[in-house]
C-alpha cells in the first residue's frame, strides 16, 4: 500500500475521475458529503484538510479525505458538518486502518457518521445507528401513499395546516434551487436563532461556515429551497445534491409561522420538488427527531468510533471527548432522556437571553 497525501485543491482530473469511478462502485458513496465537491469546498475554508491517495500497484483504490489539527489529531472533513463519512473505495476493499493513520501522519482519527458496512473500520466502531432515508425512486405520489399508511394521522395533519396556511397567510408555494443570496442569508439568520433559543452551538457565527456555505450556493453544489405562503418566505432548506442524491443540511422558518409547522410543510415539499427534477434519495442525516421516523422510506448504518495510537496526543484528546461522547451516546439511545435534554438546553438558552 503507497499513500500520498494532498490538498484537496491539488487533485487533478484524473484523480477526480478516478474517485467519481470509485463512487460509482458503491451506491452508498453517492451522497454528497462523499463527494469530491465536498472536501475541496471544505479546504478552500480549512488549513488541515488533506486526501490521502491509496494506490496498489500502478492503480489508485482509495481516497481517505481528513482533517489534521494539533497534535495529529483527525477528523472526518467538515467534522460537525457532515452527516455521512467514509473512506472512497470499493464496499469490499480492506485496508489496515492503523497502517493508514501512520501514513497520514494521525495519532487519531475520530468518527461519527461513518458508513458502518466499510471493512477498514468495522473493527474499531463503538456504536452503530441508523440513518433515515427518503426513497422516491418510484415517484412522490408513491412515496407519499406509503407515508400516509405509515403515519395517517400525522401526515394528516401537515397536509391540514398546510391548507390552513393558505387560507390565513397567502397561497402556498415552493420554490426549488433558488440562486437569491439574500434569501440565504435569512435562512442563515433563521438558523442562528433556533440555535440560540434551543441552546445549541451557533455554526453560522463561525465566518468559515458562512463561507463554505455561500461557496456551494454559488457553485450550484447547495440547493436553497424557499417555502413561501402569498410573499412571504415562512420556511427554507439548504441541501447538497450530487447527482440523484440529496442530502439534508440546513432547515429553519420564521418564528411567527411555528403553529403551521411550516418545516414539516417545506419537507414534504421538497420530496415532492426532488422528485420532479430527478432526484431519488434523500439522506435526512441522523438524530433524535420524531419527523424523520415518520418521513423516512427505509435506513442506512451509520457508526461512531476512533481509531487510535497509543501515543500522548491521542491520550489526551480521548479525556478530552469520551466523557461527551458518552453523555450524548445515552440520550440518543433513550427518548425520554434525549427529550429531557433538550428541554435543559432550551431552559439555559432562555435563562441565558435574560440574564445575559
Amino acid at each position: 500500500m503507497k499513500v500520498t497525501l494532498v490538498g484537496p485543491l491539488d487533485l487533478g482530473t484524473a484523480e477526480i475521475e478516478r474517485w467519481r469511478a470509485l463512487q460509482r462502485s458503491d451506491p452508498a458513496l453517492a451522497n454528497p458529503f462523499l463527494t469530491p465537491e465536498f472536501t475541496v469546498g471544505v479546504g478552500r475554508c480549512r488549513p488541515g484538510v488533506r486526501v490521502a491517495v491509496v494506490e496498489e500497484g500502478t492503480e489508485v483504490v482509495a481516497f481517505f479525505p481528513h482533517e489534521r489539527s494539533a497534535l495529529g489529531i483527525g477528523h472526518p472533513v467538515g467534522s460537525g458538518l457532515t452527516d455521512l463519512q467514509g473512506i472512497i473505495a470499493p464496499p469490499d476493499l480492506l485496508l489496515d486502518a492503523r497502517a493508514l493513520l501512520r501514513a497520514c501522519r494521525l495519532s487519531v482519527w475520530d468518527f461519527d457518521h461513518l458508513l458502518a458496512h466499510q471493512p477498514t473500520f468495522k473493527p474499531h466502531h463503538t456504536v452503530e445507528r441508523a440513518e433515515p432515508i427518503i426513497d422516491l425512486s418510484a415517484g412522490f405520489e408513491a412515496y407519499a401513499e406509503v407515508t400516509r399508511r405509515a403515519a395517517p394521522k400525522s401526515y394528516k395533519t401537515v397536509r391540514y395546516k398546510e391548507r390552513k396556511l393558505g387560507r390565513e397567510v397567502g397561497e402556498v408555494r415552493y420554490v426549488f434551487a433558488s440562486s437569491d443570496p439574500g434569501l440565504l442569508r435569512l435562512l442563515m439568520r433563521w438558523k442562528s436563532d433556533q440555535y440560540r433559543r434551543t441552546g445549541r452551538m451557533d455554526r453560522f457565527a463561525r465566518p468559515w461556515i458562512v463561507r463554505l456555505v455561500e461557496h456551494f450556493h454559488r457553485t450550484g453544489f447547495g440547493m436553497l429551497n424557499i417555502l413561501y405562503a402569498g410573499d412571504q418566505p415562512v420556511a427554507a432548506n439548504f441541501d447538497l445534491r450530487h447527482r440523484a442524491t440529496v442530502a439534508g443540511w440546513f432547515t429553519a422558518y420564521d418564528t411567527r409561522f411555528a403553529q403551521y409547522s411550516p418545516g414539516l410543510i417545506g419537507n414534504l415539499r421538497l420530496a415532492q420538488a426532488c422528485a420532479e427534477h430527478g432526484i431519488t434519495e434523500i439522506a435526512m442525516g441522523r438524530g433524535g427527531k420524531q419527523f424523520k421516523e415518520q418521513l423516512k422510506s427505509r435506513e442506512i448504518r451509520i457508526a461512531e468510533g476512533r481509531v487510535a495510537h497509543a501515543r500522548l496526543g491521542a491520550g489526551l484528546h480521548w479525556l478530552r471527548t469520551a466523557p461527551v461522547n458518552m453523555a450524548r451516546n445515552a440520550a440518543l439511545r433513550n427518548p425520554r432522556v434525549y427529550d429531557r435534554a433538550d428541554r435543559m438546553l432550551k431552559t439555559y438558552a432562555r435563562m441565558r437571553r435574560r440574564f445575559p
